[in-house]
């Protein structure tokens, strides 16, 4: 009983503190500040109720009171189990102040219930990565995901503003990765459950009529900040940058060195040179092991515990046992055992005539280097093409309209990656030689006319018109590589032409059994004549992705390819195919 009538002493003094507080003249910053501090721990650690006055009291001078000030009263109440009415308070400000409290506090769930629809997206985000919700909490949250997680603008103007807005974000970062930590001092500074806490002490009236300057804190000595640890990371690396090195020889100036093994063929002693790069060469391995590089006599004479010599050893980096070198040794044996106990051998520096290099590797050719990225790229594109497109067509179930908007976007430029990605597999295979081309009839009309259908959403776009005059005949080559020819051939051009201009595709009279085909020249390209076309990749907008010059190029080496060429004129390009005339036009390949 005595125990418990002391209890409600104290609980009785913490009211009259409370009251005094929120009698006192709060014009004053300094006063602002102490009765913040005062209030928000009392009714916190719940030594005083949470009075709706008291409440109202803080959230008229909230935005008074200076962020650290509110932030470290925030971060003083973890696991101090404040009442709803403070959490709502605390998590109405910004996230610095609301993370601490709503990662910690313990509230009903008729609590929580009450609480989420005032939260923000941010605050109820810190609430999803607790796990000691109860059921309908989380369920609750689950509810707000659509409304949190929707797509916001996209718009350049939106996307300047959250730039803009990053350093406050970042600046939220530092006290959220400290919070993670708070609960391990906070926790190992609690008293045992059966002990009796302390009660703290009473604020005299006095002090809040003159307030007095705030006397700094020492910190608490917890687990180490981020910014903290890179302070003592940079600090080594200035001092290692500073600190004075031994001058070493310059990389093939040392002539020779001397060397033992143990009886497992490992360097374990290094005489003459910079022991570094060499300890730990094992004798026993062959080729590449780390910056070494050791051929196979050794390896073979170690097996048979016989001495060697002339086997050739490369050393990399930049230390003074750099570069190649000639290696001799010979076994070593315990006189009274007879056991082997390793080698013991010397090292020069291979004469002239000599090569102590390993034989390099064949470097692949550039060709073979584009075609090895583009197909590690068009897998990944292809996939998102597809995945796209099941979003659009909302094939896993209903897609709200902005999703499938954005799906729509995604799958036509991936569509276009994927064109890109053919043209420089096209160009890589004609660098190498190693296009695989299978001559057949290819009627050239029917085909003009299934390229022009398919740049109909090309030609409206640029407000251009396209005519193919009628055409007849056939051309001797790859039907995939006679398309892909003319479609890039007509997309450059209409791509480049203006609005309400026209283009036209004309047969001409060939010779000497091949086809000629005339493109008219856009307008805009009119300022390059002849072969320039193919330097202009890089200047101007250009609507291709890989640019006029590198299609017109393509579209050269491909003709080339076929067995004909592209010819540059002042109003007008031409192509020449080899014909086919032994095969009517009716029994032309049509695909």
């Amino acid at each position: 009983m005595a125990h418990l009538g002391a209890g409600i002493g104290w609980r009785v003094r913490f009211d009259d503190t409370l009251e005094t507080v929120l009698t006192t003249d709060l014009t004053h910053p300094q006063a602002r500040q102490s009765a913040w501090r005062q209030v928000v721990d009392l009714i916190g650690r719940r030594r005083a109720p949470a009075d709706p006055r008291a409440i109202a009291i803080l959230a008229d001078i909230q935005s008074a009171i200076p962020l650290p000030v509110r932030t470290a009263s925030a971060r003083a109440l973890v696991f101090a189990n404040p009442p709803a009415a403070l959490v709502r308070l605390l998590a109405a400000d910004t996230l610095t102040v609301a993370t601490p409290v709503l990662a910690s506090a313990r509230l009903e769930a008729e609590e929580w219930m009450a609480l989420l629809p005032d939260l923000t997206p941010s605050t109820r985000a810190v609430l999803r990565n607790r796990r000691d919700l109860p059921e309908e909490v989380v369920r609750a949250l689950a509810s707000f995901g659509p409304a949190d997680m929707v797509l916001t603008d996209q718009s350049p103007e939106r996307a300047a503003s959250e730039v803009a807005a990053a350093p406050s974000e970042a600046a939220a970062i530092e006290p959220i990765v400290e919070q993670v930590a708070a609960p391990i001092v906070e926790a190992a500074a609690e008293p045992a459950p059966d002990a009796t806490p302390e009660p703290a002490p009473e604020t005299a009236p006095e002090q809040l009529e003159v307030p007095q300057p705030e006397v700094p804190q020492p910190e608490v000595q917890g687990p180490f900040r981020i910014a903290d640890v890179v302070a003592r990371i940079t600090a080594f690396q200035r001092q290692s940058e500073n600190k004075p090195r031994r001058p070493a020889a310059a990389p093939g100036t040392i002539a020779g060195f001397r060397f033992e093994t143990d009886s497992r063929g490992v360097l374990c002693r290094v005489d003459g040179i910079e022991r570094g790069p060499l300890i730990g060469l094992s004798l026993a391995q062959v080729g590449d092991v780390g910056l070494l590089q050791l051929d196979g006599v050794a390896a073979g004479a170690f097996r048979r515990r016989a001495g060697f010599a002339s086997a050739r050893l490369h050393v990399g980096g930049s230390s003074e046992a750099a570069g190649d070198w000639q290696i001799a040794g010979a076994p070593m044996f315990d006189p009274g055992t007879g056991r082997f106990t390793g080698y013991r051998g010397s090292a020069r520096r291979p004469r002239r005539e000599e090569r102590a290099e390993p034989a390099a590797a064949a470097t692949p050719s550039a060709a073979d280097t584009l075609r090895q990225l583009v197909h590690e790229l068009r897998t990944p594109a292809g996939a998102i093409a597809s995945f796209a497109e099941m979003i659009e067509a909302q094939m896993l179930g209903p897609v709200p309209g902005v999703y499938r908007d954005q799906a729509g976007v995604i799958r036509q430029q991936a569509r276009e990656l994927l064109g890109v990605i053919d043209d420089l597999d096209l160009a890589a295979r004609i660098e190498g030689k190693d296009l695989d081309l299978r001559p057949d009839a290819v009627a050239i009309g029917p085909l003009l006319e299934e390229i022009e259908a398919d740049l109909a959403p090309l030609t409206q776009l640029r407000g251009a018109q396209l005519r193919v005059e009628p055409i007849d005949g056939a051309v001797q080559g790859d039907r995939r590589a006679v398309e892909r020819l003319l479609a890039r051939l007509l997309a450059t051009l209409m791509s480049a032409a203006q609005a309400g201009e026209a283009l036209a595709v004309r047969p001409l009279d060939g010779t000497g059994g091949q086809v000629l085909l005339a493109f008219d020249r856009p307008s805009a390209l009119s300022a390059y004549p002849g072969e320039a076309l193919l330097t202009i990749d890089d200047e101007g907008d250009d609507a291709a992705l890989l640019g006029t010059g590198f299609a017109m190029r393509l579209v050269r080496n491909l003709a080339k390819e076929l067995g004909g060429a592209l010819l540059f004129e002042r109003d007008r390009l031409v192509l020449r195919l080899p014909a086919r005339e032994d095969v009517p036009v009716g029994q032309a390949h049509r695909g």
